[in-house]
């Protein structure tokens, strides 16, 4: 049986959350990890990660709505790593505001981080990946690339865009007949410190609507699409394969369901802090300051497994098993008879 050779990869958002999560799963294979984000103090935390766990990390201090930036990182990488492998999207930064309270600038600013920095960053990967005609990118979406919710719709309109982005780029590979792959990973809510220091409106501190997974179970979906990138999207979680189909069926209904409950939904009892850092316009793990790591506040809350996200990869061997128990019955039935 052969081994499987170390690969360079390329996360954004590597700092914290789903990005770090990921990126530490790669380590945990021996691949060599350009970590990209604008915190020092999450970026150093992560290279600690990812080297304890046994791989290679380049961190690189990178701001993915700046494309010259995310180019210049892209080359660096390509200069100390290898050829680059596997490029993974992840960072976002978004405003939980009702849409009228969110000022003109700053949905300017999350638009450009969470749409732009993964249209910058697919760009950076192609541009290297399709002259040698291998490669894959993943594009780190959500339920929301679907259904938007009440007050996140900055960062529904970037997951929609990156959604509809994501589809014509694979057509396009597709049509080249391209060995580069692009496919999507829809995410439920994760237990990411994204809660804690997005910039907040809300009279109460805000939460994943529950049930919450923890990134780590985002990560092994994530990692599982790079190795199988051929599918056009996966869906990780009960909550996501539920919502995205009866979006598909009953919008309007879903719609008035929301309305009533997705306020309540997405904040806790618990006064929201008006000081709390923001990481809108600077990074909330500053050099210096805090390192958020990969799990937010609500670990007990969290469930560190997805029954459908395992169906949804061994897809085949339920198909066996499927057709197996319908014959077996088979054979029952045509005995009574």
């Amino acid at each position: 049986m052969h081994s499987r050779r170390s690969q360079v990869v390329v996360v954004t958002g590597a700092s914290g959350g789903i990005g770090r999560a990921v990126a530490v799963a790669f380590g945990g294979r021996g691949d060599r990890v350009g970590l990209l984000a604008r915190g020092e103090a999450g970026l150093k935390g992560a290279a600690e990660d990812v080297e304890a766990a046994g791989g290679e990390a380049l961190p690189l201090s990178v701001d993915v709505a700046d494309y010259e930036q995310v180019e210049r990182a892209a080359e660096r990488v390509e200069r100390e790593l290898g050829p680059i492998d596997v490029w993974v999207n992840v960072a976002f930064s978004s405003v939980f505001a009702p849409f009228t309270e969110i000022r003109p600038e700053e949905f300017t600013r999350a638009t450009e981080v969470s749409y732009l920095g993964y249209v910058w960053g697919t760009r950076a990967a192609l541009d290297r990946m399709a002259p040698r005609d291998r490669g894959t990118i993943v594009q780190v979406g959500s339920a929301l690339a679907y259904r938007g919710i009440p007050l996140q719709s900055v960062y529904c309109g970037a997951k929609h865009a990156i959604q509809g982005f994501h589809e014509s780029v694979r057509c396009e590979l597709l049509h080249d007949k391209s060995n580069v792959n692009v496919t999507m990973v829809q995410m439920p809510a994760v237990n990411t410190p994204q809660f804690s220091w997005v910039l907040s409106r809300l009279s109460k501190h805000p939460q994943p609507v529950p049930p919450i997974y923890q990134p780590e179970v985002a990560a092994n979906a994530v990692l599982y699409a790079a190795d199988h990138p051929r599918r056009r999207e996966y869906w990780v979680g009960a909550p996501t394969a539920g919502t995205l189909i009866a979006n598909k069926f009953v919008a309007g209904l879903l719609d008035r369901y929301l309305a009533r409950t997705g306020y309540r939904s997405q904040q806790i009892d618990m006064p929201g802090d008006p000081h709390r850092a923001a990481n809108l316009w600077s990074p909330a793990d500053h050099r210096g300051g805090h390192d958020y790591g990969a799990h937010g506040a609500f670990d007990e809350r969290s469930t560190s497994r997805s029954y459908q996200l395992w169906a949804s990869q061994h897809r085949g061997l339920l198909g066996l098993a499927g057709a197996a128990a319908a014959a077996a019955g088979l054979v029952i039935a045509s005995r009574k008879n």
